[in-house]
């Protein structure tokens, strides 16, 4: 029995100590975030391709009227010409899926196909949508943006979040007539952007011409750090 209440009152005695020291602590805990902005060296390029009908462009033709179907080789056929005028290798181009879309009823099926386009520079892809007959055309964007250095520039925007988050705690424990001492605890936060697809679309406006923009991947880095505060 007083094995017991020995061992007891040495488990309360620890217990308090351990809450004694951890009342005592002093830190401070930041978020230190850095942003990174990547030239990509792969850009893989969205089109997809359907079949339509002559009368859909003359400009008099009611949707009941048409008749004329363009077939998908044609389609294809134009589209591989352009891809070919500006610079891209057949073993570029992946075809992903392809599909049957209803028109209207009591018309024929409309096939599509899409296309997935590896491509080194964005200036390709100015070259596409200059020469590419819209017609046919359902859909153009970018996919997925990549740079074989990837690794190493997540590990430089992970490190500017760590020096970030000591600037901040330096000045902020310094304000109050205290340093800043070791560190404690790191947490990496979510970190967003780059490698995922962006799905960034270079829409085509009224002149057929691309929007400029989303030609580089933007990555952000968040860092939760705690760092021991002393005299």
């Amino acid at each position: 029995m007083k094995t017991k209440l020995l061992l007891f009152a040495m488990m309360v005695m620890f217990a308090t100590y351990t809450l004694q020291a951890q009342t005592e602590e002093r830190y401070i805990e930041v978020v230190g975030t850095s942003e990174l902005e990547i030239v990509p060296d792969k850009i893989h390029y969205i089109i997809e391709i359907r079949e339509y009908f002559e009368e859909e462009f003359d400009g008099k033709s009611k949707p009941e009227e048409y008749r004329t179907k363009v077939p998908l080789e044609q389609i294809e056929q134009k589209l591989r010409q352009v891809l070919a005028e500006a610079g891209v290798s057949n073993d570029a181009i992946r075809t992903q899926e392809i599909g049957d879309y209803w028109r209207r009823q009591g018309q024929d099926f409309l096939v599509s196909k899409r296309f997935d386009i590896t491509l080194r520079d964005f200036k390709q892809i100015d070259k596409i949508v200059k020469r590419m007959d819209t017609r046919g055309v359902n859909s153009m964007y970018i996919g997925e943006l990549e740079n074989k250095d990837m690794q190493s520039y997540n590990q430089k925007g992970k490190i500017e979040a760590l020096k970030a988050a000591q600037k901040k705690a330096t000045y902020l424990v310094e304000a109050l007539g205290k340093k800043l001492g070791s560190v404690i605890r790191i947490v990496e936060e979510g970190n967003t952007g780059g490698g995922l697809p962006l799905m960034k679309n270079v829409a085509l406006d009224a002149a057929g011409a691309p929007f400029d923009g989303f030609r580089t991947i933007k990555k952000n880095y968040s860092m939760l750090v705690r760092f021991e505060i002393t005299d």
